[in-house]
């Protein structure tokens, strides 16, 4: 009796079809990127003249990095950057901390309506920051702060203008709760009880025990916290009048006070994209890993 083994037995997904698909998508996500970076290489009028043509996408004809030289001599873009960049680790440094303590809480420990309470959690995912900007601006103007006078700390009111106030009322969030809480009810809660047995406290659990297993979920929210901080423009535009203090996104408008130059804002933006492509292309692997295990019980 001769048995017939498969030869070249595709799997779903692996065929020519879907490889040209995928490209095609990629692409569609790429050439946006790609035109701005070429662009950010070329003088205004070679960028018109290049439209319409596939030049507009290749690093052809006079190329140079005069747009990148001139906007550090338009815009305090190195400060900026700076800004954004303390910014977006700091409320991401704290999201991952707050939000992970908080999923723990409603995942592992015993807390009476903890499936009400994940409920009005997300539900607040509905109400649209636009909504709640103008009263946010007079809550977190009425907090108090202590400032640095000289050699003493003083009590003052209000957030306005400050760092602080582009951190801290973005540091807790409902999604990355959410995440977390998915995530987290995917290890066996027997390893919790076998910690309690050797005497740990639900502190110990979750830094030893939960927070190590939980990389992928880590990296997930690193990357949606960051992303929101990094994009922000409506709130430091309402909160943040001093330019010490404004983030990467703010500077766009320096572009188009006076004279607009294309390949100028093409070099800014090329700028202040290269954090996220990086940050996203460290963590991808991690990311697409916590997505498909927070979904397997969603």
């Amino acid at each position: 009796m001769t048995v017939l083994k498969p030869q070249g037995v595709l799997r779903p997904g692996t065929g020519p079809v879907a490889w040209l698909a995928r490209i095609a998508l990629a692409a569609v996500f790429a050439f946006p990127l790609l035109f701005m970076v070429v662009s950010s290489l070329k003088p205004d009028q070679q960028i018109f003249g290049d439209l319409g043509s596939p030049a507009a996408f290749l690093p052809v004809g006079h190329l140079s990095l005069d747009n990148y030289a001139a906007v550090f001599d338009r815009v305090p873009a190195a400060r900026f950057l700076l800004n954004s960049v303390g910014v977006s680790a700091v409320t991401v440094a704290l999201g991952v901390v707050v939000n992970s303590m908080a999923a723990f809480a409603l995942s592992r420990m015993r807390v009476r309506g903890k499936g009400i309470i994940l409920t009005l959690v997300i539900a607040t995912l509905i109400v649209p920051f636009e909504t709640l900007a103008l009263p946010l601006v007079w809550w977190v103007n009425q907090l108090p702060w202590l400032t640095a006078n000289g050699f003493s700390l003083e009590l003052t009111t209000g957030w306005l203008d400050t760092y602080q106030v582009q951190v801290l009322p973005f540091v807790a969030n409902a999604f990355s709760i959410y995440l977390f809480h998915q995530y987290f009810d995917s290890i066996p809660k027997e390893l919790d009880e076998a910690a309690r047995m050797d005497g740990a406290g639900w502190f110990t659990i979750y830094r030893r025990v939960v927070m190590p297993l939980s990389g992928p979920a880590v990296a997930t929210v690193a990357i949606l916290t960051f992303l929101p901080a990094w994009n922000s423009y409506l709130w430091p535009l309402m909160v943040v009048q001093s330019e010490e203090l404004r983030p990467v996104m703010l500077g766009v408008q320096y572009f188009f006070q006076l004279n607009v130059s294309w390949g100028e804002v093409m070099a800014y933006t090329s700028l202040i994209t290269l954090p996220v492509v990086a940050l996203f292309i460290a963590f991808q692997r991690a990311f697409v890993n916590s997505i498909a295990a927070s979904g397997v019980k969603g």
